[in-house]
């Protein structure tokens, strides 16, 4: 979904959004029924997940300086490729929740090659239609309709990109 702003190389190198300390947690990205199922079949050593929300979560397992990798990080990157979870296919980008009656599409200030962007550009971005006639906001807000968890608490320091009206 980001090929036009982040290059497969940049995330393969860089590999940021997929670690986490005991403190990310909230990050740790939902995996539908679908895609445990895919992992079932493509992973013969298939990771632990946990039943979380309507789907499931990887169990991490932290090292001794805290950090965990997701189980499907490999020397090239993620070995889902495009069946990767939904938070995977957006991030940098988040769906948060401003207040009750706000969400608003943020980015992660971690991602270096995104966070460096201007925001007009960011904002371009999540509004230009694909060839399917969606933005990538209306593919995040229809999204976090059929699955909720995906709506993340506000992160501070996260800049907002688009506020959307509930």
């Amino acid at each position: 979904m980001l090929k036009k702003i982040l290059s497969r190389e940049s995330c393969a190198k860089c590999r940021v959004c997929c670690g986490f300390d005991r403190d990310d947690v909230w990050e740790i990205p939902v995996v539908t029924a679908h895609t445990a199922e895919i992992i079932k079949q493509k992973v013969a050593d298939c990771p632990e997940l946990e039943a979380y929300e309507d789907g499931y979560r990887f169990v991490m397992h932290f090292d001794d300086e805290g950090m965990a990798y997701c189980p499907m990080l490999t020397e090239n990157g993620c070995l889902l490729g495009d069946d990767k979870p939904f938070d995977c296919r957006v991030w940098p980008f988040r769906i948060n929740r401003i207040s009750d009656e706000l969400l608003g599409i943020t980015v992660s200030p971690v991602c270096d090659t995104v966070s460096a962007l201007s925001i007009s550009k960011l904002t371009s971005f999540i509004n230009e239609k694909d060839d399917e006639g969606f933005s990538l906001t209306d593919r995040m807000v229809n999204y976090a309709k059929e699955h909720p968890y995906i709506i993340k608490p506000y992160v501070e320091d996260y800049p907002i990109i688009k506020l959307i009206r509930l």
